[in-house]
């Protein structure tokens, strides 16, 4: 079932994990642009034939938002010691997205002149929440407080409503977090209409959070009338294991991606081979007694990989090349392998770190870059939900000081234009 590989084939590594293909999506595409043009151009009447289409019932200005009486019904029908837990979890993300929270700043120069930088939140945030019979009440909690803590204050959520109701711990977290609206709308259509707007959905500046390949080539489209956080892929765990390694807990974190869908990719990296198939044989043990075994085992027979290296720096640099999005470095002292790693999405830590501490309750965001892109972008963060503005003042004798500069350079480009703005305030002086 799991495929074998030595380090030194980054060749086949390369093929097996980072060109997991999705298959041809061209038709999909097509459905998703068609579906995102008729929206921009006819608004609710489109979204809501969509939805009555897709979700079997059709919302109207009225009803396509959650209640207050809603609201209260779900709250009611969630488990209580679940409710605790989300606030508790909430409390704890809250924390850590404070941290990155950035002040204004200014230089004020010696000869008047006065440059800065402001943080700007963007004006309305849209959160999309998959929905059906399944509830992701984490994703909820990871996108909308980030969003919060930046200071957006129009934090709006689109989530499928199937027959018209939406998942009461959906609601109960959305609320948790601190949206302002929950609208009962979702697929390709909720994305459009949170992009363009329509008569009763505000359009957004930013759309964050998963979904199906629908979802997420829809978000690829609209990008540029609005930003997004990612186009996630696949979900994947990369755990690295020394000969100290408890084979069972290695194993149990293995195959923790495994359950999301068949094209999760589960990597083990050793340098210990008798390690390796000690885990192998947890693996086959503890996915008998999993609910979602016949998933697991179809995602670790097309992805599941165990990678032998032939020492731990070797580990860490296959990792560095796959740029994980789930991180695990199960060995013996953890902390001085951190520096070394370059590219990962989220780091986990020693025996008591496993993933899903990461995915629930910990603090830190679990909305990571998949498939390779931790190479070069980040989880999501209240940066996301800020803009930088620039800021620029000069007092007369400043500019007086410099304008010739400024002119001479505009000339060097041809831009006359440029250079004339410059000098005319001195004219005849």
């Amino acid at each position: 079932m799991l495929n074998t590989i030595p380090s030194s084939d980054r060749d086949t590594i390369k093929k097996r994990l980072l060109e997991r293909e999705q298959g041809d999506i061209r038709a999909i595409q097509q459905t998703v642009d068609g579906i995102i043009a008729d929206v921009r151009e006819r608004g609710d009447a489109a979204l809501f034939e969509y939805t009555e289409r897709f979700d079997n019932w059709k919302p109207d200005p009225d009803t396509i938002e959650v209640t207050e009486e809603e609201i209260e019904r779900a709250f009611a029908e969630t488990d209580p010691e679940l409710i605790d837990i989300m606030g508790q979890a909430a409390g704890n993300i809250v924390e850590f997205h404070n941290r990155q929270k950035r002040d204004n700043w200014f230089l004020d120069r010696e000869d008047g002149a006065v440059l800065g930088q402001l943080y700007i939140p963007v004006e309305y945030a849209g959160v999309y929440v998959p929905g059906g019979k399944a509830a992701y009440p984490s994703s909820v909690l990871m996108n909308i407080i980030p969003a919060k803590c930046a200071g957006v204050d129009n934090i709006i959520i689109a989530t499928p409503a199937v027959g018209g109701v939406v998942n009461p711990t959906t609601i109960a977290a959305a609320k948790i977090a601190g949206a302002h609206r929950i609208l009962k709308i979702g697929g390709a259509q909720a994305v459009a209409a949170m992009a363009y707007g329509t008569e009763s959905v505000p359009a957004v500046c930013k759309i964050t959070g998963p979904g199906n390949i629908y979802v997420a080539l829809a978000k690829k489209s609209v990008y540029g009338q609005v930003g997004i956080d990612m186009i996630a892929g696949p979900s994947e765990v990369l755990v690295i294991a020394d000969s100290y390694a408890n084979p069972a807990w290695v194993a149990a974190d293995f195959i923790s991606q495994a359950e999301h869908d068949e094209m999760a990719a589960c990597i083990l990296v050793t340098d210990d081979a008798k390690k390796a198939e000690t885990v192998k044989a947890e693996v086959q043990k503890q996915i008998a007694g999993l609910s979602r075994r016949d998933i697991i085992e179809a995602s670790l027979k097309n992805y599941g990989t165990v990678i032998i290296c032939k020492d731990m720096d070797d580990c860490i640099d296959t990792a560095n090349m796959i740029a994980p999005e789930h991180l695990e470095l199960c060995v013996r002292e953890p902390m001085p392998l951190l520096s070394k790693v370059k590219n990962a999405g989220s780091i986990f830590l020693g025996d008591y770190s496993p993933e899903p501490l990461g995915d629930y309750f910990a603090g830190a965001n679990h909305v990571l870059p998949t498939n390779g892109t931790a190479k070069f972008s980040s989880p999501l963060n209240v940066d996301d939900f800020q803009k930088k503005s620039s800021v620029i003042y000069y007092s007369r004798e400043a500019f007086e000081k410099e304008y010739k500069k400024v002119e001479k350079f505009a000339l060097a480009e041809g831009l006359t234009a440029h250079a004339n703005s410059a000098a005319i305030r001195f004219e005849g002086e």
